[in-house]
């Protein structure tokens, strides 16, 4: 079927003009809307594929962050994680979402998400939570630190760090830029079958500013909405273990794993579409 009534608009938050898309039905207080968050180096797109399964039956919303897609920083302003998150509920402000939402979130856009679910203004907002290929950033520090200090669990915590090598690299001056532009672009464009422009070199800020070591993410808070953590087992980049742990602070926590790599959100939409609403199975007689 065609994209699904694509409508666009652009808002204002603070330091940033926002695309925003909606798809599917029309908003409905009987039907939560369900919100996307991309990653790096995507926009929206990346969601396109299950946005086409859910469209029939849900109202969706997605958005560029500020670094990527249509949308725009301001001239002067950052690329915190919190002003990411001011951006999310910038855009919940903005959109007809009558009633409470879902929030889903993959790679950058999932970490994102971890820090909106733990805001005070979610309460009451957000309904539940689906993370993708993205840990919340103070978990991640504190599940490497204690890997790295148990003799027994060394290996994992060895692993993770050759995983998140590219975060370092991206922190470099020019050569990042020097990689996408003349050549890694073009490779990942071809990979994802879609157009990304300067969205890579633009993203780069995501990790110079929150990746510091000086640079603090918002303080921890226990979760108490549903959080569904969907873990491809072949993500070059993080390592299944990561889930070790969030049941101490994420009180109503399920864990799903599946046969796939870092971008399995878009290569597998029917199995995505599927976790999100288990009722798609039995719509249409498949299981």
């Amino acid at each position: 079927m065609d994209l699904l009534r694509e409508r666009h608009r652009t808002i204002e938050a603070e330091g940033a003009d926002l695309a925003v898309f909606e798809y599917g039905l029309d908003p409905d207080p009987a039907r939560p809307t369900i919100v996307f968050l991309h990653g790096y180096p995507d926009d929206h797109r990346v969601f396109h594929p299950v946005l086409r399964e859910l469209a029939p039956t849900h109202h969706l919303v997605a958005f560029d962050t500020r670094n990527a897609g249509r949308s725009r920083a301001h001239e002067g302003s950052g690329f915190t994680l919190a002003e990411l998150v001011d951006d999310l509920f910038a855009v919940l402000d903005a959109v007809d979402t009558p009633g409470r939402v879902r929030l889903v979130g993959h790679d950058w856009g999932s970490i994102q998400g971890w820090a909106a679910v733990q805001d005070e203004r979610a309460q009451g907002l957000i309904l539940d939570y689906t993370s993708i290929s993205g840990p919340d950033l103070r978990h991640f520090s504190r599940w490497l630190r204690g890997r790295l200090r148990n003799p027994r669990l060394v290996p994992q915590g060895v692993g993770q760090v050759l995983r998140s090598w590219y975060v370092g690299f991206f922190r470099l001056p020019v050569l990042p830029e020097a990689l996408w532009r003349y050549g890694l672009t073009r490779q990942y464009e071809l990979t994802a079958r879609r157009n990304v422009g300067s969205d890579p070199v633009r993203g780069l800020a995501l990790y110079r500013t929150n990746m510091s070591a000086g640079v603090k993410p918002p303080r921890r808070r226990p979760v108490t909405i549903p959080v569904h953590v969907i873990v491809p087992l072949k993500d070059p980049f993080l390592s299944p273990h990561l889930v070790d742990g969030l049941e101490a602070w994420v009180s109503d926590l399920t864990v799903t794993t599946v046969p796939g790599g870092h971008w399995w959100v878009a290569a597998r939409p029917r199995a995505f579409a599927e976790l999100l609403d288990p009722s798609l199975r039995d719509r249409d007689g498949r299981g």
